[in-house]
């Protein structure tokens, strides 16, 4: 496989960074692809979002928070490239996932959830608000707005009550670049997308989804809805 990661990204966190992601559920983790490393993904993306669905729907599970973007399922994935699975699986991310986590990670069992293609490409897309149904998701940036006042910022709250806890003002938000990443607690941490605010604007994210060996997944149709 080429060298996509930056092996240096834990030096340059810190002695703190998992206490850090501990307290806020949340880590960023900027620079982890390499340049070769998002010019090749960023090629596979671009042959993947030939076959990706539009979603544009109220997601009832989640407090009815809106789905405008277009997505590619794990499973699909999994058919079509060998590049993105072989990255999910490799021990040097899983090890950086671990050592944040400070836990044990395995792969989810499920083929949908896995690893997943976002991609907000209009006026308007946004992710809405949510919790995922497996511990961890580490976000890996293709494309992104440049300027945070261009939209596509992740919102996040840690150990939130509920998905409304987002428009408090404990919520956090974060902006990202093109080969940035972040990992988050995804199934305790509420997040959304804040909407891409004018057109010619793209934000192109994989996610990749990790447990535990004793997690008990919270299933809820969200994946389904989003990636089937």
């Amino acid at each position: 496989m080429p060298s996509l990661l930056d092996a240096d990204v834990l030096t340059r966190l810190g002695p703190d960074g998992a206490d850090r992601f501990a307290r806020d559920g949340y880590l960023a983790l900027p620079g982890l692809l390499t340049g070769e490393g998002l010019a090749v993904l960023g090629r596979e993306a671009t042959g993947l979002e030939a076959v990706a669905r539009r979603r544009d729907f109220a997601m009832a599970c989640m407090d009815d928070s809106p789905r405008h973007m277009t997505t590619l399922g794990g499973h699909v994935i999994g058919r079509a490239s060998t590049l993105i699975p072989a990255l999910y699986r490799d021990r040097s991310l899983m090890g950086l996932v671990r050592e944040v986590a400070g836990e044990p990670v395995i792969e989810v069992d499920d083929p949908v959830e896995r690893h997943v293609l976002n991609i907000l490409h209009r006026a308007g897309d946004t992710h809405g608000a949510h919790t995922d149904d497996h511990p961890y998701a580490l976000v890996l940036f293709l494309e992104a707005p440049d300027d945070p006042a261009d939209g596509g910022l992740v919102r996040y709250l840690p150990r939130a009550a509920s998905l409304r806890t987002l428009d408090s003002g404990r919520a956090r938000t974060a902006h990202h670049r093109a080969g940035d990443a972040y990992l988050l607690r995804s199934d305790t941490t509420a997040h959304r997308v804040t909407p891409l605010v004018r057109p010619g604007l793209r934000r192109t994210v994989l996610n990749f989804a990790y447990t535990t060996p004793v997690a008990r997944p919270h299933r809820t149709p969200s994946a389904t809805e989003l990636y089937e």
